[in-house]
């Protein structure tokens, strides 16, 4: 089987396309986990201006303005942390998408022999970061 030179330059930059989105990975959780602290940051500095607003009020009223305030408080921690594990899941995902392409191309090597198996299976790796 003949390599040509686009089949190659494809494959390579597939390749650096991989590494440098397998590389992103950590980048990307520390941004996330970044996003979550400023989230709940954000919705505490919130919880304490809606707190100190209910201190106007008396009686029944005042006791309603605070739940309010940490039911919204709890909502939005809540709500902070779900979108993060939604990343989490999206990117344990695609991690199990390259090891289910890495094993389909391994077998697609396994009717080559020789160089050309070789060949395949180094390409494979690179492209799924194997």
């Amino acid at each position: 089987m003949r390599t040509t030179i686009s089949q190659m330059v494809c494959a390579t930059a597939l390749g650096v396309f991989a590494l440098s989105s397998h590389a992103m990975g950590n980048d990307a959780k520390a941004a996330d986990k970044a996003q979550y602290k400023a989230a709940v940051a954000s919705a505490e500095a919130e919880y304490k201006s809606a707190k100190s607003a209910c201190d106007a009020k008396t009686a029944n009223d005042k006791d309603v303005c605070i739940k309010e305030a940490k039911a919204n408080l709890t909502k939005a921690k809540e709500d902070a942390k779900a979108n993060r594990k939604s990343k989490d899941a999206m990117a344990s995902a695609q991690h199990e998408k390259m090891d289910a392409n890495y094993s389909v191309a391994k077998e697609k090597c396994d009717a080559l022999s020789g160089d050309a198996k070789s060949k395949c299976l180094q390409n494979a790796k690179a492209r799924y970061n194997q």
